[in-house]
């Protein structure tokens, strides 16, 4: 049996968007504050699941990371140790509620309030509701409450693995598995077979899933977006005062937000020009470099997280072309002041 960490946190992000929504639409038809109470307390239940379940959940104390588990026969969960975007999306995982918004919800806030005095259970190891009061211009307080599935020190201890470039961190985004893996490779046995997991940076060097390694390496745009815009809402609760080194071991202390900043960065960077001209994503394919095919971009279904060449299909404007909200977000003129980076610059953006 397969506990997933990926999964698990799935779901938890989607009750945790649905709450959202609901208290939105519940400020102009209070009908919506029973479904908000309802997402709020699946939320709270699978991410007690997912941080306590079996005394730890999915998290590995020893390695500071969210990880699979596999129980064979009834016998107790093997932690799969694979650096991976398994153990990302937990880190997804995050709301923040305002309280200015909740006083106009007195139904949600009431229900909300008892569950937490009442349900004490479920508010074991997890930063569901921390709140933060902080002055605003007119001297006034406000209150923020966070809904996420790490707490702070866990949140601090995988960024260390995810902003790692050794592991996680390419120069072109974050991997969706640790490089690490490439001569480490992650082996289980069972039934006397051995299974192992190996860092590939583009297409698959095997047939199984049909030769698809897209969580194996390559970098993604999806969970890329989906992981700055979490990095934002912790920055938007925890405020300047929380700070992480990017690159991991580099001395150099970042807010979230600027860390958010340093990832958009470096994926716009995939279809910018270099120095020669060459945008990344081509893989210097001599007909994208060519005159009339040079500013006819594609939008590759994953890069290679050493190159960044574009892989897979090459319309995935689904997701890929999130790329030029990116670029309109860091080419503004107030944000035109890149980390020192042998990386093209973002003048080129704006």
């Amino acid at each position: 049996m397969l506990e997933q960490a990926d999964g698990t946190a799935w779901m938890a992000f989607y009750c945790a968007t649905m709450l959202g929504m609901a208290l939105e639409l519940a400020s102009c038809n209070p009908a919506y504050e029973d479904i908000a109470s309802k997402f709020f307390e699946h939320f709270v239940a699978i991410t007690d699941a997912m941080n306590t379940l079996g005394g730890t959940g999915l998290w590995d104390e020893q390695d500071g990371f969210y990880y699979d588990q596999v129980a064979i026969d009834g016998g107790p969960g093997t932690p799969m140790r694979v650096r991976s975007v398994v153990g990302v999306i937990p880190l997804l995982v995050v709301e923040v509620l305002e309280g200015a918004v909740l006083d106009r919800l007195p139904g949600f806030r009431k229900r909300m309030r008892w569950f937490l005095e009442h349900r004490q259970d479920l508010a074991r190891h997890i930063s569901y509701m921390q709140e933060r009061s902080a002055g605003d211009e007119d001297g006034g307080g406000r209150s923020h409450y966070l809904l996420a599935i790490p707490s702070r020190q866990r949140l601090t201890r995988a960024l260390k693995y995810v902003l790692d470039e050794s592991e996680m961190l390419s120069p072109f985004g974050v991997r969706s598995l640790s490089r690490y893996h490439k001569d480490h490779p992650c082996t289980f046995r069972a039934d006397g077979q051995t299974h192992s997991v190996r860092y590939v940076s583009g297409e698959s060097d095997t047939a199984m899933f049909g030769g698809n390694s897209n969580w194996r390496g390559p970098v993604w745009f999806p969970i890329n977006f989906l992981l700055i815009e979490s990095l934002e809402r912790y920055h938007h609760f925890y405020g300047d005062d929380f700070k992480v080194e990017c690159p991991t071991g580099s001395g150099n202390l970042l807010n979230l937000r600027q860390v958010s900043r340093e990832l958009t960065r470096r994926l716009v960077s995939l279809f910018l020009p270099d120095e020669n001209g060459v945008r990344p994503y081509t893989g210097a394919d001599p007909l994208q470099q060519g005159e009339h095919w040079h500013d006819m971009l594609l939008f590759h279904e994953f890069f290679d997280g050493d190159t960044g060449r574009g892989c897979g299909a090459s319309h995935q404007t689904g997701w890929t072309a999130l790329v030029a909200r990116l670029a309109e977000e860091i080419g503004a003129p107030s944000n035109i002041a890149p980390m020192p980076s042998k990386s093209p610059t973002l003048e080129r953006v704006s």
